[in-house]
């Protein structure tokens, strides 16, 4: 996908956007449900990161904006909380070359500068699509201890979802 967008957006948007409907609607055992991206994150971010740089014909996006819509509307989506963990473009690109995955060597500093800024807009801004849940933001910058300790101060609001 990384390689060639025009050709394999469309269709990893579509798995995905599948797929996370998928996990939304799982049925756990667990009390809590906690998901790595959602169905939201997938289009307001990834799908709009696509259209927006040219890699997505407006065809294909407004399939997939129709199916988004069309999931939304009709489906309940139940979202108590999203956690941002707020981390620069440059730290997310150190820590893609400190994991060393074939498929991450394509991705540059600017694609992640881009999603970085949608997350921006429509996470801490505000100004780009409706928030489906109350955010809480968790600066995400440091060294592993660092962010242990982050994930500790949180731990109540993440796993009770009573961040408001």
């Amino acid at each position: 996908m990384y390689q060639d967008p025009e050709r394999w957006g469309i269709t990893l948007q579509t798995y995905v956007q599948l797929t996370m409907l998928e996990r939304h609607l799982s049925s756990i055992a667990a009390p809590v449900r906690m998901m790595e991206r959602s169905i939201f994150s997938a289009k307001y971010i990834f799908v709009e990161n696509l259209f927006r740089s040219g890699k997505m014909p407006e065809v294909d996006y407004a399939v997939l904006s129709e199916w988004f819509d069309w999931i939304t509307a009709n489906i309940s989506i139940p979202v108590d909380l999203i956690v941002y963990l707020q981390t620069s473009p440059q730290t997310c690109h150190e820590r893609l070359k400190q994991r060393c995955r074939e498929e991450e060597k394509v991705i540059p500093l600017e694609y992640l500068e881009y999603i970085h800024q949608l997350y921006e807009d429509w996470l801490i801004k505000r100004t780009s699509f409706p928030l489906p849940a109350p955010v809480l933001v968790i600066p995400a910058d440091h060294d592993l201890q660092k962010m242990l300790h982050q994930y500790d101060e949180n731990g109540d609001k993440i796993l009770a979802a009573s961040y408001v």
